[in-house]
């Protein structure tokens, strides 16, 4: 009996480990200590990695410069302490050693897809940005040295985590602190310059996540503390053996992209149910959700902000996601 409840414990571990998906970036392509932030796919752009999508945003004005969602790259200063190094993390290296890793600013998210999609997600590594860390620890001509003069000011520099799902934002949160010198107890101030692990399991199911710094150095314009995070090994937990998992995707056509006025959706002519359309923007806020037993259907989006939106379909107890840019 006791070999019986062995085997089955050890055929249980090889199911879980296979039931989860690594985004380590690394087939990301990168020449040698550079970086991508989408100056090559301006005014809205993403990558993919593992079941995980993740949107850029690079801004052509004042020269160009990224201005929003993820970036990736193997930069590996860990020496250069301004703005002229925004694309390095602390600790030289991706996690475990490896070479690349994205980086994430102000209110950037991710979207699940694939068997990911309403799933939980496991959490990722992170650390701190070389330019980050300094401006924690020396200050600058806009941060604070973090602990101020006295080294007694309660200062902190933390990672709020949100999720959508169905279209509905979660008050639920993980919060993760990049630097804390709370404590009355000076000898516990720290400024994380390593990967450490952020546990997300406790939110649930997730169609995407969301990601807000917070800062105790804030002036005029907001945040003074560079808004910048590093991230490694963002794990999904998967789909087991299911309907989802072993049907034929869906097939979806979303044109023109991107879109000025109007915007098609082009579903398969032999669906077996109703098909369930749901369009959100880059935050994973659900924008509009239509039923329809159509292979056609025409959205106006002439009055939609610009920028990048996520359709996804759910037919025949499967999904897909597609991604279309309005201009």
């Amino acid at each position: 009996m006791k070999k019986i409840v062995l085997i089955s414990l050890s055929f249980f571990t090889v199911l879980i480990s296979r039931a989860q998906t690594v985004s380590t970036f690394e087939s990301l392509p990168l020449a040698n200590d550079s970086f991508w932030d989408g100056s090559d796919q301006p005014l809205g752009a993403t990558f993919s990695n593992g079941n995980a999508l993740f949107p850029n945003f690079f801004d052509t004005s004042y020269g160009g410069y990224w201005t929003g969602g993820w970036a990736y790259s193997n930069m590996t200063d860990t020496i250069t302490p301004d703005y002229n190094n925004i694309y390095s993390a602390i600790p030289g290296k991706g996690y475990n050693g490896s070479n690349n890793f994205i980086l994430g600013q102000q209110n950037s998210m991710i979207k699940l897809t694939g068997k990911a999609l309403g799933k939980m997600v496991q959490g990722f590594y992170i650390t701190n940005s070389t330019y980050a860390s300094y401006s924690l620890r020396d200050g600058d001509f806009v941060c604070k040295k973090f602990g101020g003069a006295s080294g007694k000011d309660k200062d902190f520099f933390k990672l709020k985590i949100q999720k959508y799902y169905g279209g509905v934002l979660s008050n639920d949160s993980v919060v993760f602190y990049l630097a804390d010198y709370r404590s009355d107890d000076s000898t516990k101030d720290y400024i994380v310059k390593d990967w450490r692990w952020v546990d997300l399991s406790s939110l649930g199911n997730v169609d995407s996540l969301t990601f807000e710094l917070i800062s105790s150095d804030n002036g005029q314009f907001g945040m003074n503390t560079p808004a910048f995070f590093c991230m490694d090994n963002f794990t999904t937990k998967d789909a087991g053996l299911n309907l989802s998992s072993i049907n034929q995707p869906l097939n979806v056509n979303v044109y023109p992209n991107p879109a000025i006025n109007q915007l098609i959706i082009e579903l398969p002519n032999k669906l077996q149910s109703t098909t369930e359309i749901i369009i959100s923007d880059i935050t994973g806020r659900s924008i509009k959700t239509i039923h329809t037993d159509s292979n056609l259907n025409e959205i106006d989006v002439t009055e939609w902000a610009k920028g990048i939106y996520f359709v996804t379909t759910n037919a025949n107890q499967t999904s897909a996601t597609k991604i279309f840019i309005k201009q």
